[in-house]
């Protein structure tokens, strides 16, 4: 049996860079264990598998080189811009069925955006000793935080711990203990860690982020939508950042650099985030012809 899988780059900076997820459409006949062995085959961070749905526009599933995840922001965003570019959508409104229910899609020129929910914190600052071990993990230390502002698990849909450092430099330096990582994902019930600073490589950005989820079988990744809703909300909450709709670079600081640019517009109501849209462009990379 042969299966066609499109790599689509999402949430490109540009023409360059992004984040490359694995799409294969009609995918209405492969069972699940079909579906992980293609994932681990194209071994990205993300293969989306897209069939027919009775809720929704499209049934959306995501898989891991490892295991199958509820959301993933970077193959939502290229799915659908691929649905776009190949004329079964049209500009405004969709949907996705994902294991944990439906999500609005925004289809907005050329870029393409998903539906998350308001924010849910757990505040890190209150437990010394568990911080200390998330910092020793990440390969940093209490100094490197920005003053004042304590690292927190955020969730919009999924948990991601997110933590200010100083600058670039401090981000860039970390060499996290992966599996130490892991264990404290599995304890805290994390999709991954998003660590970043306020530097950014463009003006008009806010944060530069790196992502690690060695739970989900990611060492890195270079960009993350899931992850960037929740440190947007963060930073309109916790820091004060102004503005409605956010720019967060990730990607810059892999090795090789794949500089991505996350775009996250807040919707608020009475000054609170009520819910949240996370998205960016895509670009079609090439394709490959898999035997199962």
């Amino acid at each position: 049996m042969q299966v066609q899988v499109r790599i689509v780059n999402a949430f490109v900076d540009g023409e360059r860079g992004g984040n490359p997820a694995g799409v294969v459409l009609q995918a209405d006949a492969l069972d699940a264990r079909q579906k992980q062995e293609i994932a681990a085959q194209v071994g990205l961070s993300e293969t989306a598998f897209v069939s027919s749905s009775q809720s929704a526009a499209f049934k959306l599933e995501f898989f891991t080189p490892t295991r199958q995840i509820a959301h993933c922001g970077h193959a939502t965003v290229a799915t659908f811009s691929l649905l776009r570019q190949l004329g079964q959508l049209g500009e405004g409104w969709s949907s996705k069925e994902t294991l944990d229910g439906n999500r609005d899609i925004l289809l907005q020129g050329d870029m393409a955006f998903m539906e998350q929910h308001a924010p849910h914190y757990l505040d890190l600052g209150d437990e010394p000793p568990l911080l200390a071990e998330l910092l020793a993990a990440l390969g940093a230390d209490p100094a490197q935080l920005l003053p004042g502002v304590w690292p927190a698990r955020v969730s919009t849909g999924g948990a991601f711990v997110v933590v200010p450092l100083l600058d670039e430099a401090r981000v860039h330096a970390l060499q996290p203990d992966q599996a130490a990582l892991t264990r404290l994902s599995e304890r805290l019930e994390l999709i991954g860690f998003y660590v970043f600073s306020p530097q950014t490589r463009q003006p008009g950005r806010v944060a530069g982020a790196r992502m690690f989820a060695p739970r989900y079988g990611i060492a890195e990744e270079s960009a993350t939508g899931m992850a960037a809703g929740p440190l947007a909300c963060f930073l309109r909450e916790r820091m004060q950042v102004p503005g409605a709709r956010l720019l967060i670079e990730q990607g810059c600081l892999m090795q090789p650099p794949s500089p991505s640019v996350i775009t996250v517009d807040l919707q608020l109501a009475g000054g609170r985030i009520e819910r949240l849209l996370v998205g960016g462009k895509a670009q079609v990379m090439h394709e490959l012809t898999l035997e199962l």
